[in-house]
């Protein structure tokens, strides 16, 4: 067999010789030779050592590395514009008995009040009336048209006790006037009562009429607070002879008190008038029967129906009596 000039130098690198009868080359031909298969074999060794690539991986193509794409950040967002919030109105502290009773020890401390009080005590009708539309005991004397005294017979055997004059009240300078005066009228109506004489025909003589089918009317305060708040126990307690000698002229058989600042006043409890109505209280002796003022039932309509219950248990006391 003949071997090419190639596969001889690859036989010498690996070991193997070779027999041949032809002359040997020159000692210069033969070193390149074995220099030439040498490098070959040392390349064909490095290949065999490193290890096998799978074949999946030989067939997949390869895939360019992913250019990471700059990530742009946000641009910052302006907050909207705040609107500036109102001032906060300041909540009215809610009074409690013990306050407005301590009010009115201090009232009576002082000795030019009192001395005011025991003289109030003694009026007549037309006096005490006179002694109403001149009060300047507080600051409400400032701001009101004119007094609410009271309407209706002043022997009547029911007194109706309300809160404090509204809007209309002031104008007209009539206690329970308006929409809720009118409601209140329908209400007396339906037990035999009113604040009127059978005329019906304007302020009739308050001896006009027959008093047990008749009622005084009367507030704990005679002067309308500004913006109808609620009464300061400061002022409950300026105006409060006022009102002890209205009752004391009366002189009822029956009151009947409606509202929560009225049933402060007389029967000093902070408890709900939903807690106080259905029974039969006493101030100084007097039978009390509690149920809502008519400007709320205006808002609360099913409460009527209790309101009714209330006129009833008055009526069927009044008559007891």
């Amino acid at each position: 067999m003949s071997w090419s000039d190639r596969q001889r130098r690859m036989l010498a690198a690996m070991g193997v010789r070779l027999w041949s009868p032809a002359a040997a080359a020159p000692p210069a031909v033969a070193a390149a030779a074995v220099a030439e298969a040498a490098a070959e074999t040392a390349v064909a060794e490095r290949a065999a050592e490193a290890p096998a690539m799978p074949l999946a991986a030989q067939e997949r193509p390869a895939v360019p590395a992913p250019v990471a794409t700059p990530v742009r950040a946000p641009a910052p967002v302006a907050p909207p514009a705040r609107t500036p919030a109102p001032a906060p109105v300041p909540a009215r502290p809610v009074t409690s008995i013990a306050a407005a009773a301590q009010s009115v020890q201090d009232t009576l401390a002082d000795p030019l009040l009192a001395e005011r009080a025991a003289h109030i005590a003694t009026l007549a009708w037309g006096p005490l009336h006179d002694a109403v539309a001149a009060c300047t005991a507080c600051g409400l004397c400032a701001t009101r048209r004119q007094t609410v005294f009271g309407v209706g017979h002043a022997r009547a055997d029911w007194m109706i006790v309300g809160e404090a004059p509204g809007e209309q009240e002031d104008q007209q300078g009539e206690p329970f006037v308006g929409p809720a005066g009118q409601l209140l009228d329908q209400m007396l109506r339906a037990v035999g009562q009113s604040r009127r004489a059978e005329s019906g025909e304007g302020r009739e003589d308050d001896q006009a009429g027959d008093p047990s089918r008749r009622v005084f009317i009367a507030n704990t305060l005679k002067c309308r607070p500004p913006r109808n708040r609620n009464p300061e126990p400061d002022e409950l307690a300026r105006c409060e002879p006022f009102l002890k000698r209205q009752l004391a002229l009366v002189q009822p058989k029956l009151i009947l008190v409606m509202g929560r600042f009225a049933v402060k006043q007389l029967l000093q409890s902070d408890e709900a008038i939903g807690k106080l109505r259905g029974r039969v209280h006493r101030y100084e002796g007097i039978p009390v029967v509690v149920t809502y003022h008519p400007a709320y039932l205006l808002r609360n309509m099913p409460d009527k129906a209790k309101a009714w219950e209330d006129l009833c248990l008055a009526k069927a006391t009044a008559d007891a009596l």
